[in-house]
């Protein structure tokens, strides 16, 4: 950093610099937790072989463990991406009114989930469904490691309850996508051309009242080469609109491109990975019993009120400790 002309290119210094800071954070943080090893030493030297319990010093105990629990969960949220924001989208699969109602409970999950761990979330786009839930959703999550926590969420989410909307009251299955990206900063270029993009406006879409707007403000923006499309109903004005679903669009193209990097490393170290359609990573069964499984990490939770009221951190802590279920085992009992 003290290379001459260091600071005169933004692009190349600001992700050195950023880099920086999380080794600073982390050293701060090993620093704190070997100054209260030297303090646990000390309180056990003079409590000697008393067995009486302190409350002070079970409590310090406590405090202690969170701490490293917490460095723990820094350490495994170190890649290039884990420190960025994150930007959801959700998509209701191939059911009508039933996956659309199932995609609306999904996106309720993840804004509870943000407002628990005191993240930022903006609503971005909202597609109602014809009778009830959603057809789509797209929306930011903003705070330290947003992205890397949310990461695992990427796939097919399956439900199995009930129908609310079967007179026969019947079982149903349900599926519904969840994508999760990267909010791409201003220091990432992504190679845009013009030509390449077909621009569509439309009138907002909503319950009514004053939050709908009576103008043509709304984006959605077509990347022909990718058919990636994004679109943006935020904003009351058409320029804000368009802003936010082009830094969208640059957080896909900036996906597609890592996961086509990875995608030739997985086929040089011989690795395959199913990621169609059909490949569920986690069932939701609320009929004929109660119970959330993941299908990748073999975690499992009862309370199923609790997950869908955005209790999803022992499926992201399982993910991210790399429990892997073996074969045939995820699929037990679900």
């Amino acid at each position: 950093m003290e290379m001459p002309g260091f600071w005169d290119k933004p692009a190349e210094s600001a992700p050195l610099m950023q880099k920086r800071r999380q080794i600073e954070r982390k050293v701060e943080h090993l620093k704190r937790l070997r100054g209260d090893a030297e303090e646990i030493s000390a309180w056990r030297e003079l409590s000697g072989d008393s067995g009486e319990a302190d409350p002070d010093a079970i409590s310090f105990l406590e405090r202690v463990e969170k701490e490293v629990e917490k460095l723990d969960l820094d350490l495994k949220l170190s890649g290039p991406d884990d420190d960025k924001n994150a930007l959801v989208a959700i998509n209701s699969g191939a059911g009508g009114t039933e996956s659309q109602d199932w995609a609306e409970m999904l996106l309720r999950m993840y804004v509870k989930w943000a407002e628990k761990h005191g993240f930022g979330l903006e609503l971005l786009d909202r597609q109602e469904g014809e009778e009830a839930g959603i057809k789509s959703a797209a929306f930011a999550v903003r705070g330290t490691n947003a992205f890397g926590l949310l990461n695992c969420e990427n796939g097919v989410h399956r439900l199995v309850r009930i129908s609310p909307f079967d007179s026969q009251a019947r079982r149903h299955t349900s599926f519904a996508s969840v994508y999760v990206y990267p909010e791409v900063d201003d220091t990432i270029e992504i190679e845009i051309n013009d030509k390449d993009l077909r621009v569509d406006t439309y009138r907002s879409s909503g319950a009514g009242g004053q939050h709908v707007n009576k103008t043509d403000s709304a984006i959605r923006i077509t990347h022909l080469p990718t058919n990636i499309v994004v679109q943006c109903q935020n904003e009351r004005s058409q320029i804000k609109n368009r802003a936010q679903a082009m830094k969208m669009l640059r957080a896909r193209l900036y996906d597609l491109e890592v996961k086509k990097r990875k995608a030739e490393q997985d086929i040089i170290e011989g690795a395959k990975m199913d990621i169609a359609w059909g490949s569920q990573i986690r069932s939701y069964v609320l009929q004929p019993y109660r119970m959330v499984k993941d299908h990748r990490t073999g975690e499992t939770v009862g309370d199923t009120d609790a997950v869908l009221n955005g209790g999803i951190d022992p499926f992201i802590e399982s993910w991210l400790q790399g429990k892997i279920a073996s074969p045939g085992e995820s699929d037990a009992g679900v």
